[in-house]
């Protein structure tokens, strides 16, 4: 039975012993930091601790233990060879501040020099002049590619307040904008799945600073007219942004740099294989053409003449400070990892992979589910549960039965232009059998909703949390034990 760690409390009852000697310490303390009564913890044993965690561990649902074809988030297999890597003691026990103390140049070479090479790797995949590793996650890299721009231009003199953003973009992206100070002008999606291209010339003028993109798009498609829309925004001093969410389609085949593009983001815990479900842990780095070089935040590595490598502060036109020291150091090592591992026609392979499987899903289950923009996709596709919804079965029911099979559910509801979406993303790292498991799931579904709706109302039936109110949890939240 699962019951909360403070319900297993029992009182005296210690995972650790101090001694009496660590009474000496508290007359060091100002008084006015000592707690006046002690923290209502549990009280339990070691052994009591590591089942209970260990018990919590086992109930979770990841990319290691089932499928999990979640769409826009990219939930690829980390290899262990980067956790590995990750853990040398070199790495893993090397303090943070040591770089930026005098002597720290011949005691983090090695660090240093890692954070040199994965921006230049990154410069050479996406087609970027400079790279900056700080940003801690996507939305920050984001923030950081928008600070970019909004320097350049107030460097420039230049006037503008808008940023073009595509209505079927992550909502990072205009959070992001108005963090920035802009003001968001949305683009509708036109009948082809891309951004209405009249639309979008209509809104370009002086006071547009930007345009934001995922190329390809939220959708799972690529716009064939990436090369005008990035032309027309440059022909108004507009830069152009690359989210880089969805990378695992391109990498190794398109270079945004090629395309247009003046910065971008890449989600270095999708496309280049770190855990990070739960919220963590992520990395964002950001890259930049030429003109922006000069905001990038400090501080910067830099390569000397007799091959050591430094920190450079005297970046007068910088941004500043993005994150505390060199953005998620373990996230970098792990993606230098699987870049030096796979190399470059390991990537084209991979993003091969990824699209062939999306549209392997995308062919088998075109006749039981509904595609709003039936064409080719890249590396996801975005069906709609709007032919069951016609017999009361909505995105979120299927989501609910694919758990019973042992099988996570896709993004639901999202691109928020598609009403009832499913957006499947296999990845690379599954299997044609793992792949067909899932879609054999899919269709039954598909089938029950025409024979026997009723049936959704109660799964998931085998997992230890059935069919929950959820729109009551939202309205009466009690976040209190």
């Amino acid at each position: 039975m699962s019951v909360l760690i403070f319900e297993k409390s029992q009182p005296g009852r210690r995972g650790i012993t101090f001694s009496n000697s660590s009474d000496q310490y508290k007359t060091r303390i100002d008084k006015r930091f000592l707690r006046e009564e002690p923290p209502a913890l549990p009280e339990v044993s070691e052994l009591d601790v590591i089942r209970h965690y260990t018990s919590l561990s086992q109930k979770n649902f990841s990319i290691d233990t089932n499928f999990y074809p979640l769409g826009s988030c990219t939930m690829k297999y980390n290899p262990r060879l980067n956790e590995k890597v990750a853990s040398l003691e070199g790495f893993a026990n090397l303090h943070p501040l040591m770089a930026q103390l005098q002597y720290g140049g011949q005691l983090t070479q090695g660090a240093l020099r890692l954070i040199h090479e994965i921006e230049q790797y990154l410069c050479e995949i996406c087609g970027m002049k400079a790279f900056t590793m700080q940003p801690m996650a996507g939305a920050h890299g984001e923030l950081t590619g928008l600070l970019l721009i909004r320097a350049y231009h107030e460097d420039k003199g230049n006037q503008k307040t808008k940023i073009l953003i595509p209505d079927a973009a992550h909502g990072t992206n205009p959070a992001s904008a108005a963090i920035a100070g802009y003001d968001c002008i949305t683009i509708p999606t036109g009948e082809n799945g891309c951004m209405d291209m009249e639309a979008y010339e209509a809104a370009l003028g002086p006071d547009v600073a930007g345009v934001m993109l995922t190329c390809p798009n939220t959708v799972g498609l690529f716009n064939p007219n990436i090369d005008k829309v990035t032309e027309l925004a440059h022909k108004h001093d507009a830069l152009v942004y690359y989210d880089g969410a969805n990378m695992n389609a391109i990498m190794g085949r398109a270079r945004p740099g090629d395309l247009g593009f003046d910065v971008i983001h890449i989600n270095l815990h999708k496309t280049f294989s770190t855990p990070h479900g739960g919220g963590g842990p992520g990395g964002g780095p950001v890259g930049v053409s030429e003109k922006l070089i000069p905001y990038l935040p400090i501080s910067q590595v830099e390569k000397r003449k007799d091959g050591t490598f430094t920190l450079n502060y005297d970046c007068p036109k910088s941004i500043g400070y993005l994150s505390a020291f060199y953005g998620n150091f373990m996230v970098n090592l792990r993606a230098y990892t699987f870049m030096l591992r796979l190399g470059g026609n390991g990537m084209k392979r991979a993003s091969d992979m990824a699209v062939l499987n999306a549209n392997y899903v995308r062919a088998k289950l075109a006749d039981k589910y509904n595609l709003m923009y039936p064409r080719i996709c890249m590396h996801e596709v975005v069906f709609d549960a709007s032919k069951q919804a016609e017999n009361g079965v909505h995105a979120l029911d299927i989501a609910k039965a694919l758990l019973d099979k042992g099988l996570h559910a896709p993004t639901m509801y999202f691109p928020l232009v598609i009403k009832e979406a499913l957006m499947i993303e296999p990845t690379e790292s599954e299997s044609k059998q793992t792949i067909d498991e899932f879609i054999e799931a899919m269709r039954e579904l598909a089938d029950i909703a025409e024979t026997d709706p009723d049936w959704f109302k109660e799964t998931p039936r085998t997992t230890r949390v059935s069919r929950v109110d959820e729109v009551a949890a939202a309205k009466n939240m009690d976040l209190a034990y």
